[in-house]
């Protein structure tokens, strides 16, 4: 069987070259899968055909989430595959801020004419007089891939760490160190530390999760840096606290209209993953996703569905991505029994309101065959999309 992928952006080729012989890519008007950076499908029609759409970064606020899940779309990304470019430039920020070089190199390079530039240099430099960050203290906010190798390598500088993330998941729990002071209060945070990252998730709930109270709470003079997403942020009460010097430095990945030309802002032109590595390392991470899905059904860093393995060693498997209602799987056993279909393997898992059943069968599917049982699957109410997935060796 040949694959359709349909790609927007710049797709490093190393996740590319994984798309072999069974795969065409950007050949087709009806693709199997898409694969994408930061191009917004919002404003475009999606075809049928589409099974997943696998995004290179960690946001998805560029894909219609909602109406992906409702036509049985699954929705992977690439959390932790440029997590290292980010935490790097973040350092580097932190690091830049407390030294001045922002408004340093900006004077420098605002010099008139060429007389005398070293005396003005020495006349001046003193007005650029920064702070080391040994022995500072910085606040991390979110302790997902990125939160936590910012915390860790903060401590590596000799900064005092404090952390707050009242849903850290186990797994990134284990990679934290023990020197990292977690609190449970965000205010908590606000009050004690010099510098602040933040690296949270955008959802409705946090969207604006830094308000006019949370800048009430920061010390006076604060350097807070944004490498997570602008919306995090209620913007007028940005504004405000450094009109009246709460916040000292506001460093942004997310450059708008409302903060161009603020002093004290610096704004960076959305460089936070734009290495080549981490470029790289997401399209892999991506081109696996979706080869693995689209040959085998499994799923792996979805947004939208559980995580379901399971090896494919029948002749034949089936996925049904339905509502996470009661007696779906007694219905879709029911029914393949009633047409002599013997279950091999078996796995249901949910996420909220949605659930993916894969079934292995021992019977080989007739093309008369395969077009009954999905047709029959698709019609049970809750059941949003349904395939057949042919083992070749069989």
């Amino acid at each position: 069987m040949t694959y359709q992928i349909q790609t927007y952006n710049q797709i490093a080729e190393a996740g590319l070259s994984l798309f072999e012989d069974s795969y065409t890519i950007n050949s087709a008007e009806s693709p199997d899968a898409i694969l994408l950076r930061s191009h917004s499908l919002h404003d475009q029609a999606i075809n049928d055909s589409v099974k997943a759409i696998a995004r290179a970064g960690a946001g998805t606020n560029n894909i219609p989430l909602e109406d992906c899940t409702s036509k049985g779309i699954v929705v992977f990304n690439t959390p932790g595959a440029n997590a290292n470019a980010v935490k790097e430039l973040v350092l580097s920020c932190l690091i830049a801020s407390a030294r001045n070089l922002f408004d340093a190199i900006h004077w420098t390079n605002s010099l008139e004419g060429t007389a005398n530039v070293a005396g003005q240099v020495e006349a001046n430099k003193k007005a650029f007089i920064g702070h080391e960050i040994s022995g500072k203290k910085l606040g991390v906010i979110g302790l997902g891939n990125i939160g936590s190798i910012v915390a860790n390598d903060a401590l590596a500088l000799d900064m005092d760490v404090m952390a707050y993330d009242p849903f850290v998941s186990v797994d990134v729990a284990w990679t934290i160190s023990r020197n990292v002071q977690r609190v449970h209060n965000l205010e908590e945070l606000l009050f004690a530390c010099d510098y602040i990252s933040i690296h949270v998730p955008l959802s409705e709930k946090t969207t604006g999760f830094i308000d006019a109270k949370a800048f009430r709470a920061m010390k006076k003079g604060i350097h807070f840096i944004n490498f997570a997403r602008g919306e995090l942020v209620d913007e007028q009460a940005l504004t405000e606290a450094l009109a009246d010097g709460t916040v000292g430095k506001y460093i942004t990945d997310f450059p708008n209209d409302h903060l161009f030309g603020v002093e004290n802002v610096v704004a960076i032109p959305h460089l936070g993953a734009s290495t080549t590595e981490s470029e790289e390392n997401c399209a892999v991470m991506a081109a696996r996703q979706l080869k693995v899905f689209l040959e085998t059904g499994n799923i792996r860093n979805s947004v939208n569905l559980p995580n379901v393995s399971l090896p494919l060693t029948s002749p034949g498997r089936l996925t049904i991505m339905h509502k996470n209602i009661p007696n779906m799987v007694g219905q879709f056993s029911t029914l393949l029994a009633e047409r002599e279909f013997n279950i091999a393997d078996m796995l249901n898992r949910s996420r909220g309101e949605w659930a993916y059943t894969m079934i292995d069968i021992d019977n080989k599917l007739s093309e008369e065959h395969e077009t009954d049982i999905l047709n029959r699957l698709q019609k049970i109410e809750g059941v949003v999309k349904v395939r057949h997935i042919s083992n070749g060796w069989q």
